[in-house]
């Protein structure tokens, strides 16, 4: 179960509320986030949740069935939306649409990138400064000095950044520069890495395991969620099947399950979901069809001279025409 705490609970109070629990063969684990204060109660023990409910510093009171209890939908009253300022919001009636290379090149593809995002009324900006790379010998990123050049040239124009953070040593020296760290699929169980992101205010979008399961996802997220941090992105990429003909398989029912059992907003990621340029608009169009809050794919004025991943990445005359598709079908499905 899931205890709401009110926000002015003293000491005296909390102390008696755990004592409480405990006493009912409950354990109960202190959760303070941007938004609330919480007690995570495990127990295996039926209970009258009015025993706890009327007790002194309490808001509310949850009964949760999930694993995963603070990601979880069973407790909260409407879906979670992210607001990353200057009206750019992910959630709940926000969509959003995410676009930019695999990895930042240079200031020119900025500047391209930033012109191509205007014209076509995207606000947030993808791309990789740090890479992981399945060769060691493949580029890897131009590291904290271009991600510092493209946060300044992205703050005149009025645009966010997502980019990935690797390692825990990473997250303080991105934080004044990133609007949105992204957990790739490959550290998606790095529970360090989660338990130090869930220590900042700063959204995190955490990517599904290349063969991960969806609870194994909602559990990372609850990672970051249980260490204080609420500002949480869901993000479908594909996951690895015995299939040949595509890179992964996106799997869209992922979109609609999670949508189900957790408040957190979904955002699908084509580009990575099948990795096959020719296919990269159907597959996002069926993602907001089953029900994503946002899009992120990747995109580069010339995919065919993209330092990587260029074999799944639009030009900008096909990401124009999949961002008007993409208003329309979210036009349909809202």
């Amino acid at each position: 179960m899931i205890i709401k705490l009110k926000q002015d609970i003293n000491a005296s109070q909390h102390q008696s509320l755990a004592s409480l629990i405990n006493n009912l063969g409950y354990k109960p684990t202190y959760v303070n986030t941007q938004f609330g204060k919480y007690l995570v109660s495990i127990g295996k023990k039926e209970i009258d949740l009015r025993k706890i409910g009327f007790e002194a510093g309490v808001e509310d009171i949850f009964r949760v069935d999930d694993a995963y209890k603070l990601v979880s939908s069973q407790w909260k009253i409407g879906k979670t939306v992210i607001d990353l300022g200057d009206d750019v919001k992910l959630g709940g009636n926000d969509f959003q649409i995410m676009v930019g290379p695999c990895s930042i090149e240079g200031e020119e593809q900025i500047a391209s990138t930033i012109a191509h995002m205007k014209l076509n009324g995207v606000k947030i900006m993808r791309g990789g400064v740090f890479k992981p790379r399945s060769s060691p010998y493949s580029f890897r990123g131009h590291g904290i000095d271009t991600l510092k050049i493209w946060s300044e040239m992205a703050k005149k124009e009025g645009i966010k950044i997502i980019t990935e953070v690797m390692q825990v040593s990473q997250i303080e020296e991105m934080m004044p520069y990133v609007d949105i760290f992204q957990v790739g699929a490959r550290n998606s169980q790095n529970f360090n890495l989660l338990d130090e992101l869930g220590k900042v205010d700063k959204p995190v979008m955490l990517k599904r395991g290349i063969s991960g399961t969806i609870e194994e996802l909602l559990q990372s997220a609850e990672y970051i969620f249980s260490n204080g941090n609420e500002k949480i992105l869901l993000c479908e990429r594909g996951i690895r099947s015995y299939e040949t003909a595509y890179r992964n398989t996106m799997d869209i029912n992922a979109i609609a399950i999670l949508k189900d059992k957790s408040h957190l907003p979904v955002i699908a990621d084509p580009s990575h979901g099948i990795g096959v340029r020719r296919y990269v608009d159907k597959i996002a169009l069926a993602s907001v069809a089953a029900g994503a809050d946002g899009v992120i794919m990747e995109v580069h004025e010339c995919p065919e001279k993209a330092v990587s991943d260029g074999q799944q990445t639009l030009d900008y005359g096909e990401s124009a025409k999949l961002i008007a598709q993409l208003s329309e079908i979210r036009k349909i499905v809202s």
